[in-house]
């Protein structure tokens, strides 16, 4: 059989550095005595990702899947819209190419042609009033004129 002996470490009989009995008369209220030391305790190589990854130990797992989960599927719901909106941009801008270029193309050629036909008109309509000016539009106008115009005495 084995028998236990507590033996006593010497370290604890010894009396520990610190405050004397009295701790009121050990700390004051004055600031000279608070150090910012707290500060400087941060490790400049520590990132915030670091940081961020060490947090992991204080969500439960659960939780961690929870948040997992639900960005996952945020982030597939992104994807999944800006790829359609993507696809049906490129789908509604080479339709628009395809169709409305040539359109545009015989739409101002038809203007063209409708502005040379009213030219043309305007031509013949001229050439008449020059050849027989009594039956012109220009002779009527200027019959009434004359009528309206009345000598001054």
């Amino acid at each position: 059989m084995v028998e236990l002996v507590e033996v006593e470490d010497e370290s604890f009989e010894q009396k520990q550095a610190g405050p004397e009995e009295n701790e009121d008369d050990y700390y004051t209220d004055t600031d000279s005595e608070i150090s910012t030391d707290d500060e400087d305790d941060i490790p400049d190589e520590e990132t915030l990702t670091d940081r961020l990854l060490a947090l992991r130990d204080i969500i439960p797992p659960t939780t961690r899947s929870y948040i997992s989960n639900k960005v996952e599927t945020t982030t597939g719901w992104i994807k999944s819209g800006l790829l359609f909106s993507g696809k049906t941009l490129w789908v509604v801008s080479t339709s628009a190419l395809l169709l409305g270029v040539p359109w545009a193309l015989a739409f101002a050629e038809e203007q063209q042609v409708i502005e040379m036909e009213n030219e043309m008109k305007m031509r013949e309509q001229g050439s008449r009033e020059i050849l027989n000016p009594d039956a012109s539009t220009a002779g009527a106008l200027n019959a009434q004129l004359n009528a309206q115009v009345k000598p001054a005495l």
